[in-house]
């Protein structure tokens, strides 16, 4: 017997499940909805532990699910802020071409940003790259106004009461262990017991894939966890930095590199790196989960990735545990910085989607399998997208019905 029987069941309680039960609520009234999250409260991962960027839509390829749920995500976003009071701040965000071989690159993304429909984006020289931010150096950079900053555990907690406000239930310590279908609904075992539900989602994020196969889903897309390390900046060295300064992406590097990022707080955080997480929820460097790192080491994918990149990503394990080498990173942008002006900062891990041939899956991956609506592959921009993903979410559980 099911100790909890409803309409939809949402497995996991980051921004992106919390999103999707607050929008089928939204298109449903009255519908008997259940989010299970495994932690002890919402949002505990890649919801908040993460830089606190509100993403414009300038990376990503035009059409994709990344580029148009980004665009329109960020300005859904900034709207659903303004009507409940949370504040975030448009600082703005200098792309920076350190020399003449970036300048390609640094079109191609000004191209794309272009494409993507993203507002206000602007190639910039030297003189106005200084103005914007004055400690910086570049030959040029593309500038973005309309990137900007938030505290996403705030958006996540009013997503959270508008669940509960419309009659959503959310049940914390409760993991999912087992995923059976059962008649006309699917029933989920659970650490209090049997949930039943005519719809499940399953927004797993960094166990997406164990998830998966709990429903007799495919294994791949894998997920890789990448621990990524930040620095803070010495507090009366803060005015160093105004808004936002990224590097060009490094094509021989699978992720985008060291940058300067404001937070709401008034902090600024350095970084950050990207190196393979011991554990799925390896925060730290000493925290080790036999079973994820030797899932991760046997992938096939993974050793194909790393074959590819074992240059970059030593230099990266380096720079993780190396002061004087991160700092060297970020002297490349801001050569006035010290290592004094440097303080040991927060952690965070990318659920990264991996492919069997080795490469990483770079677009939002939603699918259905054995009854049950997969959201396979979410990390950044996910948060800035979450009401556009969860538009998309709802639209494919409606398309069902």
């Amino acid at each position: 017997m099911a100790n909890w029987s409803g309409d939809i069941a949402v497995i996991g309680g980051g921004i992106v499940g919390l999103a999707a039960a607050r929008e089928l609520l939204r298109r449903r009234p009255g519908a008997r909805l259940l989010i299970l999250e495994k932690e002890d409260g919402i949002a505990r991962h890649q919801s908040g532990h993460n830089s606190g960027v509100i993403h414009s839509g300038i990376y990503y390829t035009p059409g994709s699910l990344k580029a148009k749920a980004c665009v329109a995500g960020a300005a859904q976003l900034r709207a659903y802020c303004d009507q409940k009071g949370i504040p975030y701040d448009l600082c703005g965000k200098l792309i920076v071409a350190l020399n003449d071989e970036e300048l390609p690159r640094l079109d191609e993304l000004h191209r794309r940003g272009i494409a993507n429909g993203v507002p206000g984006l602007e190639i910039v020289g030297p003189e106005r790259l200084r103005e914007l931010e004055p400690h910086c150096i570049g030959v040029r950079a593309l500038w973005s106004p309309n990137t900007g900053i938030i505290d996403f555990t705030r958006v996540a907690a009013a997503y959270a009461d508008d669940v509960r406000a419309s009659g959503g239930e959310i049940r914390t310590g409760q993991e999912v262990t087992a995923i059976r279908a059962h008649g006309s609904l699917t029933r989920l075992r659970t650490a209090g017991g049997v949930v039943e539900a005519r719809t499940v989602i399953a927004c797993a994020g960094v166990y997406a894939d164990r998830v998966a196969r709990l429903g007799g889903a495919p294994a791949e897309p894998r997920i890789v966890p990448f621990r990524g390390d930040y620095w803070v900046l010495r507090p009366e060295k803060r005015a160093l930095v105004r808004g936002m300064i990224y590097p060009v992406p490094d094509p021989s590097f699978p992720f985008l590199g060291v940058h300067f990022t404001r937070r709401m707080d008034g902090g600024v955080w350095l970084g950050p790196n990207a190196v393979l997480a011991f554990s799925r929820e390896g925060y730290k460097l000493t925290e080790i989960s036999p079973r994820d790192l030797a899932e991760a080491l046997r992938f096939p994918g993974f050793q194909r990735l790393a074959r590819k990149y074992w240059k970059t990503g030593l230099a990266e394990m380096a720079r993780g545990v190396s002061k004087r080498r991160f700092l060297a990173s970020l002297q490349a942008y801001m050569p006035e910085l010290t290592l004094d002006d440097l303080l040991p900062g927060p952690s965070g891990v990318r659920a990264q989607a991996l492919a069997e041939d080795g490469t990483l899956v770079d677009d939002f991956i939603v699918d259905r399998a054995a009854g049950v609506l997969h959201v396979r592959n979410a990390p950044s921009p996910a948060a800035t997208s979450s009401l556009a993903i969860a538009a998309m979410i709802a639209d494919a559980v409606e398309g069902e019905t």
